[in-house]
């Protein structure tokens, strides 16, 4: 089955891969399947026009398998790669499936905060102390012993909280969340994660325009 998958290029650097997480989702989600795809990369300050004529809204990641038919949405590309692709099983019981969901949208608010008291922190920290309670009990993933598509959402994001907060805020993830760190020690160091991940210099660069906007 031929799988073609569009992805963020870097900003300012088009050739390079870009730093979008939900790409990252789906990517990895294609390697721990062991799926061949080709890869195509897409500057999104300058959108080429085929890639607008199959995706009107203009967003990545975008994916097509052999009937032709491009598809968008994370959530959706990785649904119907577990139905094309069932081994390995990637599925997460519905239990699972909202662990760590408002982390990234709690990072986003905080990296973006000019006020260091408007609970932006605080509100990222709950849901990283909420993650780390849950992996001490059913860790070392999220489901347990075996990784699953929850934590193929997660380990991109987490990613950014490093990368960005560290950068911008001089932020990191309070040692007290020893459960955390062994998880990311987990996620980084998969094969999966190395060869989808965009390199640190891009993930800065990719925030700076929002950051710095």
């Amino acid at each position: 089955m031929a799988v073609e998958i569009c992805v963020k290029a870097a900003t300012g650097a088009p050739d390079i891969l870009g730093d979008c997480p939900f790409c990252q989702r789906v990517t990895m989600t294609l390697e721990e399947k062991r799926v061949e795809y080709k890869q195509q990369l897409i500057n999104l300050a300058a959108k080429p026009q085929w890639f607008l004529e199959v995706n009107p809204e203009g967003k990545v990641p975008l994916i097509k398998f052999d009937d032709g038919k491009w598809i968008a949405d994370s959530d959706v590309i990785v649904g119907i790669l577990e139905e094309k692709f069932p081994n390995p099983s990637l599925a997460a019981p519905p239990e699972v499936s909202s662990v760590g969901s408002k982390i990234l949208p709690c990072f986003f608010k905080f990296l973006m905060s000019k006020d260091a008291s408007d609970g932006t922190e605080q509100a990222l920290l709950d849901e990283l102390k909420a993650l780390d309670e849950h992996l001490k009990t059913k860790g070392p993933y999220v489901n347990g012993a075996d990784i699953c598509a929850v934590d193929m959402s997660l380990a991109p994001k987490l990613y950014h909280v490093d990368v960005a907060l560290g950068h911008f805020k001089g932020w990191t993830i309070p040692q007290s969340l020893t459960h955390v760190y062994k998880y990311k020690e987990l996620l980084y160091s998969r094969e999966s994660f190395k060869k989808t991940q965009a390199a640190k210099e891009h993930v800065i660069a990719g925030w700076a325009t929002k950051v710095n906007a």
